[in-house]
C-alpha cells in the first residue's frame, strides 16, 4: 500500500479500501461465512487486528448475529457472505433488518462482470434479489470508487430510518489497486422540530383529556430513553412500548402502561381505546403495535415524530407530523408551556397494567411463569434477553420486567431462529452483560449449528429453550381455523441437551419449577455457553388459552 502524493488518497487494492472505510467506521466485528468470490475481502481483515471475524455455520446465523449486534450496540451490523446462495440464505436476516429499523451493511461476493448476464455460476442480480428488503442496494463496478460507495452505504444505513444496505462486490473488481480517497467517517443527522411545531403540538395537548405516548424503536435509535422519562413525568402521560421495544421505557415506573404486542391484555389495550391524543415516538404503528391496524381510531387525534419523513403518514394520516430526532424534540417539547397534567389517567392505565402483568405465581401456574419469575428474580438487572419467534414468547412479553435499557433484543419481523444468534451479537457488543435467549424448540433448531459458533468463538450465553415438540404458533392458529385438524406442526423428540453437549455447550434438561431454578443458577456462574431445555405442556398452547379451550371456541362459532 503506498500514499499517494495527492493529499487524503491511498493506493490500495479494492478489498482493502473496504476494510478500511470499516476502519474509519470504528466497526470491531464482522460477521460471515467465507466465500471464494470474496476471498481478497477475507485477506485484508486478516491483516486488520482491530476488527475481529466471526465466521458463522449458515449464513442466516451471521446476518442474525450481527442484526442483534447492532440493536445492541447501536452500531452497523456487518455481514459478509458469497453470491446467490450465500445472499439467498442471509435474507431473512436482511428483511429483519429492515422491519426492525436496524443498521446493517450486507457485503456480498459476485461473479466477475464478463461472466454477468450468462447465468454464471451462483449468479443473482442481487441488486433487484434485495431492492424491496433493503434501505439501499449498490454493485461496485469501478475499484476505485469502492470507498465512495462503501462509506456511502454506512451513513445510509445509520442516518434517518435505521436499515439495510447490501453491497455487490464483483471478484474481478476486489484485487484491483487504485487510488483511493477517503472521507471521515459518518455523521448523523439530528433535526428538531420547528417552532412553530412545537407549538401545534402544544395546542392539541393541551386540549387532551387523556393523551397516551406510543414509544418505538427511534427512541431507543436515538438513545433519547433518559429524555422520555423527564417529559412523562413533567406531564405525567403514561407510556405504551411499541412492539418488541419493551425496554425504551422502564417497565416498573408509574407511568408504564404496558406493551402493545401479540395477545395483548384486552385491559391493557383499553388504554388506547380510552385515549383520546396519541403521541406516537419513534414507530412506525406496525400491523402487531395497532392490533391490525384497528386501535387508532379516527376520534383520536394522532401527533407522530419519527426521523424518517416517509414513515409519517405511512398508515395513519396525522393530525401533526413532525420530521425530528427523538432525543431533540423531547428536549423542544419539554420546554411546553401546559399548566396541567394527567396524574389520574395515569395512575388508571398503570392500575390496570399491573393487574393484568402480576408476575405473583402459584401452584396452579403454568411451568412457563415459573420460569419468567425466576429468570426476573435471578438476573442482574442490565441483563439482556433476546427471544425467537412463538408463542412461548407471551409469557415473557405479559410478565417479565424491563427496568433498564438495552436489556431487550427481539424481532419485530417475527423471524424463527433468530433468538440464540442474535444473544451471540449483543453479547459482543455488551460482553460484560448476561446474555440470555428464549427460543420454541422449533426455532430453536432453525440455527442450533450456531451454538458450535457461540463455543468455538467463547461467547457464553444461556440459551433456554420451550419444548413441546410443535410449532406452537402454527398449531394455535390452526386449531382456531380448523379445529382437530392437525397436520404438519408436530415435531419430533429431540435431546436438546444432548445436542448441545455434542458441540462442546453445557446442556440440561428440566421438568420443574425447582430444577429449573437450580439448573438457571448454575448456568449463571458457569460462564459458557449453556442449553437449558424446559419440557412444557403442549396443552397450554398459549398465555390465555389452551388448545381445548380455543377448540370448543372454533365449534361454537
Amino acid at each position: 500500500m503506498k500514499t499517494s502524493a495527492v493529499a487524503g488518497t491511498e493506493t490500495m487494492s479494492a478489498a482493502r479500501a473496504i476494510v478500511k472505510s470499516l476502519q474509519i467506521e470504528g466497526i470491531s466485528n464482522v460477521f460471515c461465512v467465507p466465500g471464494e468470490s470474496y476471498l481478497p475481502v477475507l485477506d485484508a481483515l486478516h491483516d486488520e487486528n482491530a476488527i475481529r471475524v466471526i465466521s458463522a455455520r449458515h449464513e442466516s446465523g451471521a446476518a442474525f448475529m450481527a442484526e442483534g449486534y447492532a440493536k445492541s450496540s447501536l452500531k452497523p451490523g456487518i455481514v459478509l457472505a458469497t453470491r446467490g446462495v450465500g445472499a439467498a440464505n442471509l435474507s431473512i436476516g436482511v428483511h429483519t433488518a429492515f422491519q426492525d429499523s436496524t443498521p446493517m451493511v450486507v457485503f456480498l461476493g459476485q461473479v466477475h462482470s464478463k461472466f454477468r448476464g450468462r447465468e454464471g455460476f451462483q449468479e443473482v442480480d442481487l441488486d433487484r434479489f434485495f431492492g424491496h428488503i433493503a434501505k439501499w442496494t449498490v454493485e461496485v463496478k469501478d475499484p476505485e470508487r469502492m470507498p465512495e460507495l462503501v462509506q456511502r452505504a454506512l451513513r445510509v444505513a445509520q442516518t434517518g430510518r435505521p436499515g439495510p444496505v447490501v453491497v455487490s462486490l464483483p471478484e474481478d473488481v476486489l484485487p484491483v489497486e487504485a487510488e483511493m480517497r477517503f472521507g471521515p467517517s459518518a455523521v448523523t443527522p439530528r433535526p428538531k422540530p420547528s417552532d412553530q411545531e412545537a407549538k401545534n403540538l402544544e395546542a392539541l395537548l393541551a386540549a387532551a383529556q387523556k393523551p397516551l405516548i406510543i414509544a418505538g424503536g427511534g427512541v431507543k435509535s436515538s438513545q433519547a430513553e433518559a429524555e422520555l422519562i423527564a417529559f412523562a413525568e413533567k406531564f405525567s402521560i403514561p407510556v405504551m412500548a411499541a412492539f418488541r421495544r419493551h425496554d425504551c421505557f422502564p417497565n416498573d415506573h408509574p407511568l408504564y402502561a404496558g406493551h402493545l404486542g401479540l395477545g395483548t391484555n384486552p385491559n391493557v389495550l383499553q388504554t388506547v381505546h380510552d385515549s383520546d391524543v396519541i403521541l406516537a415516538l419513534g414507530t412506525r404503528l406496525s400491523e402487531v403495535t395497532t392490533q391490525d391496524y384497528t386501535i387508532i381510531t379516527p376520534d383520536k387525534k394522532l401527533i407522530h415524530v419519527d426521523i424518517e419523513q416517509q414513515t409519517i403518514g405511512k398508515v395513519y394520516a396525522p393530525d401533526l407530523g413532525i420530521v425530528a430526532d427523538l432525543k431533540e424534540a423531547l428536549h423542544v417539547l419539554f420546554e411546553m408551556d401546559i399548566n396541567r397534567s394527567w396524574v389520574k389517567w395515569a395512575d388508571e392505565r398503570r392500575d390496570a397494567y399491573e393487574k393484568a402483568s402480576m408476575l405473583h405465581v402459584s401452584h396452579n401456574d403454568v411451568l412457563n411463569k415459573h420460569i419468567i419469575a425466576m429468570v426476573a428474580e435471578a438476573l442482574p438487572k442490565h441483563a439482556l434477553l433476546t427471544n425467537d419467534a412463538g408463542n412461548f414468547a407471551g409469557w415473557l412479553h405479559a410478565f417479565y420486567p424491563f427496568t433498564e435499557k438495552h436489556t431487550y433484543v427481539g424481532p419485530t419481523s417475527g423471524a424463527m431462529g433468530y433468538g440464540m444468534p442474535a444473544a451471540l451479537g449483543a453479547k459482543l457488543a455488551f460482553p460484560d452483560k448476561t446474555v440470555v435467549s428464549m427460543s420454541g424448540d422449533g426455532g430453536f433448531m432453525m440455527t442450533f449449528s450456531e451454538l458450535e459458533t457461540a463455543v468455538r468463538c467463547n461467547i457464553p450465553i444461556i440459551s433456554l429453550v420451550f419444548n413441546n415438540q410443535m410449532y406452537g404458533t402454527i398449531r394455535m392458529h390452526q386449531e382456531k381455523h380448523y379445529p382437530e385438524k392437525v397436520i404438519a406442526t408436530d415435531l419430533g423428540n429431540i435431546s436438546f441437551q444432548d445436542l448441545a453437549k455434542s458441540v462442546g455447550a453445557d446442556g440440561y434438561q428440566v421438568k420443574t419449577p425447582d430444577q429449573f431454578k437450580k439448573t438457571f443458577a448454575h448456568a449463571l456462574k458457569a460462564n459458557k455457553p449453556c442449553v437449558i431445555e424446559i419440557f412444557t405442556d403442549k396443552e397450554q398452547i398459549s398465555v390465555t388459552s389452551t388448545i381445548t379451550q380455543i377448540r370448543d371456541k372454533a365449534k361454537r362459532k
